[in-house]
């Protein structure tokens, strides 16, 4: 019988003293955090939430690994993230934008690299479903070399950035300079050639695209809700891709998601209604 494991991360702030005096606040990413484990409970999975000062880049590294060391081909695997997204400079030749993705976990960033390389160590036939709400989070999930459309380097929105969740041009920079030794050693090592290839199959459903911003909210952040609106509280009967299209139907122009595949293709997985065991 599959079983299902659930690790949901929501993040309203991260440790100003990692972030150059950043405290990162936001509003509602552990809102979003907790609506998606009642979705996963609610479908079977056994669920754990880290929620701002418990998301450390150990604790995240640790469930994750935990997980997959627990599940089985057959079985299912779902990691969400609601937080501000980063970036930092690409130091191993792999990104198009010379630029590496993050998660801003609380007491730092979690590079798109280390995400892929922990998603890898899941075993082939484990279907691993993942969420990102947060800015630059197109393919958050990649392999090296994705050779993927970015439309431009400057950042596509309309409003102020006060309600969005990007770590601010001001602060991107000075983090990397104080920590510069950490991400370093992180940026440089696993080079793409000897990277352990994912062969579980990843589906990534991200709040916006690589060149865009994610947008909080008051009650969850935007994407999240539209997914919790295509959701209507567990009677969605479409499929993956359906689900994909009606949350996007939802959305503005300068917030476009992303649906997103990586390891194996698994058609059958994707021909599924969302979330089932």
């Amino acid at each position: 019988m599959p079983t299902g494991s659930a690790l949901t991360i929501g993040l309203n702030s991260v440790d100003p003293n990692h972030y150059h005096g950043w405290s990162g606040h936001l509003n509602a990413c552990e809102a979003d955090a907790e609506d998606m484990a009642n979705i996963a409970t609610s479908k079977g999975f056994t669920s754990n939430t880290l929620l701002t000062n418990d998301a450390t880049r150990q604790r995240v590294k640790d469930e994750v690994s935990a997980a997959a060391g627990g599940l089985e081909a057959g079985d299912f695997f779902m990691l969400s993230y609601s937080g501000h997204g980063g970036q930092l400079p690409d130091l191993n030749d792999e990104e198009v934008d010379a630029q590496d993705d993050t998660w801003c976990l609380y007491d730092g960033q979690l590079v798109d690299d280390e995400i892929y390389t922990l998603l890898a160590q899941f075993a082939e036939g484990v279907r691993v479903l993942v969420f990102s709400d947060s800015c630059h989070s197109g393919t958050v999930t990649k392999l090296a070399y994705y050779e993927g459309t970015v439309k431009g380097r400057s950042v596509i929105h309309t409003a102020s950035e006060g309600g969005y969740r990007n770590m601010p041009l001001e602060v991107t920079l000075p983090t990397y300079r104080g920590n510069k030794d950490f991400y370093d050693e992180i940026l440089r090592d696993l080079q793409p050639e000897s990277r352990e290839q994912a062969s579980a199959a990843i589906l990534l459903f991200s709040g916006c695209q690589e060149n865009q911003l994610s947008a909080d909210g008051d009650f969850n952040g935007l994407f999240t809700a539209q997914l919790l609106r295509v959701w209507r509280e567990g009677t969605f009967t479409g499929d993956y891709p359906t689900f994909y299209k009606e949350i996007r139907k939802r959305m503005p122009p300068d917030q476009t998601p992303n649906y997103f595949q990586t390891g194996q293709i698994d058609k059958q997985f994707e021909a599924q209604t969302p979330f089932t065991i």
